[in-house]
């Protein structure tokens, strides 16, 4: 048997403003972007890089007071998501010159160099270049 993650729902406030930080401050591509109703969206993203059969992010628009809770605290205030990089310096630049959000500075530890940083929701995330490259 062989199975992989494909992608991961994200909670968001709005689709336009979460593909306008992904793409412009992050740097991520958006992979698509389909009209499924009048106020739903099929809408994907990836960091740069991506390659096909990579997990991918599916940024889904909060619908309801419930889901509108979850929005910026998906993980119960855990880091959520992990990206790495192939060069901490060059993105932990981006994450300042971009003004986003660092929740906890860098780091060396065992594993690499980290940082921990917020999106424009609040969600954490941590930036991993890994002590043996990947």
């Amino acid at each position: 048997m062989k199975q992989f993650i494909a992608r991961i729902s994200l909670v968001v406030r709005d689709y336009d403003e979460s593909i306008e930080f992904y793409t412009q401050k992050l740097q991520f591509e958006l992979l698509e972007d389909t009209a499924m109703s009048e106020t739903k969206r099929w809408v994907r993203i990836a960091p740069p890089g991506h390659q096909e059969g990579n997990c991918d992010i599916l940024l889904a628009k909060a619908v309801g007071k419930e889901q509108e809770k979850a929005v910026g605290n998906q993980s119960g205030g855990r880091v959520f998501l992990f990206l790495y990089t192939d060069n901490f310096d060059r993105d932990y630049q981006n994450l300042l010159d971009q003004e986003i959000r660092i929740f906890r500075e860098k780091s060396v530890e065992t594993f690499g160099k980290v940082a921990v940083f917020k999106d424009l929701y609040g969600n954490l995330w941590d930036l991993i270049e890994p002590a043996i490259p990947q």
